[in-house]
């Protein structure tokens, strides 16, 4: 067989394996009874496959009692057939494995998978990923723990407006070094999480800044993502979403 082909037969059966990997609409058995934070042992992963740990599914009832009134309020804009159930691994900043959780909208459901499974076969750090409602639905709580998240049915800060969160068409990562950052019109800065002000900073080097090197990016990017980084009025470097 021809070099050329053999390479390109290759590099075909490595992007159906990928996506093979993160397309389907399953509630994995490896992940059954497992939430957000706990730890996964490699001999855990090596005895399935791989793609076991990482799906998407219809929100489970308990999950959904969960964020009642917290994440979720009623309202005539997004259902819960709107919305699904991620599961997925992570490195912490430990370097340790652990479980993953989030609730986005379905129509970003196979794009926050495939990402995820991208990120933790390169080992990219992500602290946590709790549901919010983990926090009471708190944004400045969660993001003094540096959780990641997607769905939450809230206004932008200091706005009325339904912020793409509330439709789960956005995430947050690593939230306390990649802040929301913005000036007042009296010069002063509103930074959140509030004690994060030093990683408004975008000129000094520290760990799990996400820039346009930061592998996040280029995948959130790649998957039809816009980033608060480069908004004008204010930044927010966390922040990834889809219209």
């Amino acid at each position: 067989m021809d070099n050329r082909i053999k390479k390109a037969f290759s590099v075909l059966i490595i992007s159906c394996f990928i996506t093979s990997c993160t397309s389907r609409e399953i509630n994995s058995a490896s992940m059954h009874g497992l939430r957000a934070g706990s730890l996964v042992s490699s001999a855990s992963i090596k005895n399935t496959h791989l793609n076991e740990w990482f799906s998407y599914s219809e929100i489970p009832d308990n999950v959904w009692a969960e964020m009642q009134g917290k994440t979720y309020k009623e309202n005539p804009y997004i259902q819960r057939d709107d919305l699904r159930y991620i599961k997925f691994l992570h490195h912490d900043f430990d370097g340790k494995v652990r479980v993953g959780e989030m609730i986005c909208n379905k129509t970003i459901a196979k794009d926050l998978s495939e990402i995820f499974y991208e990120l933790y076969l390169n080992n990219y750090q992500i602290e946590r990923a709790f549901l919010p409602d983990f926090y009471d639905a708190d944004d400045e709580k969660q993001m003094q723990a540096n959780n990641s998240s997607s769905f939450c049915y809230r206004a932008v800060s200091g706005t009325n407006v339904l912020s793409n969160h509330a439709k789960g068409m956005a995430v947050d990562l690593n939230t306390f070094y990649n802040p929301y950052c913005k000036v007042r019109n009296d010069g002063s800065l509103f930074v959140q999480p509030k004690t994060a002000a030093q990683y408004c900073d975008r000129s000094s080097a520290f760990k799990h800044k996400i820039d346009k090197n930061d592998l996040a990016y280029k995948l959130f990017t790649k998957h039809g993502f816009s980033w608060g980084g480069d908004w004008k009025s204010v930044k927010d470097y966390q922040h990834f979403e889809k219209e």
